[in-house]
C-alpha cells in the first residue's frame, strides 16, 4: 500500500505560479508512475501529467503544455508540478495519483492510490 500526501495549492492572480508537491510513503520500495489530475467543479478528473518511475518519460495534456513541469526527485518517492502563467481555467482540485509499474498512463482507472487532493484558484 503507498500513500501519498500532497502540499502547496492555495489562491493566486492569472499569470502567477504555484508548485504542488506529493510525498510517497508506505510500499515505496515498488516502482511506480505518478501523475497529477485536476477536478473542476461538477466536471470529471482530468488528466494533467505524468511521469515515469525513471522520470525521463513525461507527459503533458495539452491544455497545460509550455506551462506546467511535472518532475520527480532523485528519491524516486517524491513529485513536483511547477505550475507557471496560471490561468482562471486552472482552477480545480489537483490530485496527485501513482501507478504500479514503470510507465506512464492518461486515465485514471489506471492509477492504484491517489492523494487527498489541493485546492487551486486563479483569479483574473
Amino acid at each position: 500500500q503507498v500513500q501519498l500526501v500532497q502540499s502547496g495549492g492555495g489562491r493566486v492572480q492569472a499569470g502567477n505560479s504555484l508548485t504542488l508537491s506529493c510525498v510517497a510513503s508506505g510500499r515505496t520500495s515498488s516502482k511506480y508512475a505518478m501523475a497529477w489530475f485536476r477536478q473542476a467543479p461538477g466536471m470529471e478528473r482530468d488528466f494533467v501529467a505524468a511521469v515515469s518511475w525513471s522520470g525521463r518519460n513525461i507527459y503533458y495534456a495539452d491544455s497545460v503544455k509550455g506551462r506546467f513541469t511535472v518532475s520527480r526527485a532523485d528519491v524516486k518517492n517524491t513529485v513536483y508540478l511547477q505550475m507557471n502563467d496560471l490561468r482562471p481555467e486552472d482552477t480545480a482540485v489537483y490530485h496527485c495519483a501513482a501507478r504500479n509499474g514503470l510507465a506512464i498512463a492518461t486515465e485514471t482507472g489506471e492509477y492504484d492510490y491517489w492523494g487527498q487532493g489541493t485546492q487551486v484558484t486563479v483569479s483574473s
